[in-house]
């Protein structure tokens, strides 16, 4: 198998680019009203992804595990403010919840498979451990905001039903327990989706990376089994870790029900 990839230029890429500014014309024909969010999220993708590319290719030839970490943090920091920017009716301490849940979730997920099943050596790898915890954060920020804002919008609804449990000598965690399950429901589902979807509606894109580098196909097939299993494992734990030290902040210590946020 030839291991050469090929390459693409600029004017590739600008090529590719009008494709963009196709659907914005099209938005803007139809009077959807996003063109200027689809400019400005486009053009933010195109420069976000070539600094990455320029860092990347810097942290790659340091042997250094300080640099990696900085990248992880940031990468970690940058995933709780696009959570709050997909999410309109916040929970109580939400950047607090939020973060720790992806902290412990997707770090957790990531020193699992990098650690435990691959082995890196060293640990630091970055190579692997970027790109590898890019893609375990980065599915992980659906379920993540899927369980925020499906739990703030339950507790909403849900609140005189909560009310009437409490009255009645529930605790807060089994009045809000149908909440809880219902935004829990909500955040697997994409999981679910893309598992039953893949290999037979779409090839996923870390296997075709691979493929197109030159790997062997049952070898790029077998890192995409585990880094799904690796990344539903992630999307269930942080998306849990979300709804357990979110829904508390609803309730004062008295085990009633707080008011609602002006």
């Amino acid at each position: 198998m030839d291991k050469g990839i090929i390459d693409l230029s600029y004017l590739d890429l600008a090529v590719v680019y009008g494709l963009v500014l196709l659907v914005i014309g099209l938005a803007r024909l139809r009077g959807v009203g996003q063109e200027r969010d689809m400019l400005i999220a486009s053009l933010r993708m195109v420069v976000q992804l070539l600094a990455l590319g320029y860092v990347l290719h810097l942290v790659f030839a340091i042997r250094s595990p300080a640099p990696v970490l900085l990248i992880l943090v940031i990468m970690a920091v940058f995933s709780v403010q696009a959570v709050a920017a997909r999410v309109k009716d916040r929970m109580p301490n939400f950047y607090r919840v939020v973060g720790v849940a992806i902290f412990i979730g997707c770090g957790g997920a990531t020193f699992f498979f990098c650690s435990l099943v691959i082995g890196l050596t060293p640990w630091y790898d970055p190579r692997y451990l970027v790109p590898l915890a890019g893609m375990i954060i980065g599915n992980s920020m659906t379920g993540a905001s899927l369980a925020a804002e499906r739990l703030a919008a339950e507790m909403k609804d849900r609140r005189e039903e909560i009310e009437a449990l409490l009255c009645l000598g529930a605790s807060s965690r089994q009045a809000a327990s149908e909440a809880v399950r219902s935004a829990y429901r909500a955040a697997l589902i994409p999981s679910i989706n893309a598992m039953a979807a893949m290999g037979i509606v779409f090839i996923p894109g870390m296997m075709t990376g691979q493929i197109l580098s030159g790997t062997d196909p049952i070898i790029a097939v077998k890192y995409q089994i585990a880094i799904m299993c690796v990344i539903t494992g992630s999307v269930a734990v942080t998306s849990l870790l979300i709804l357990i030290l979110g829904y508390r902040g609803y309730f004062t210590a008295a085990q009633q029900l707080a008011e609602p946020s002006p």
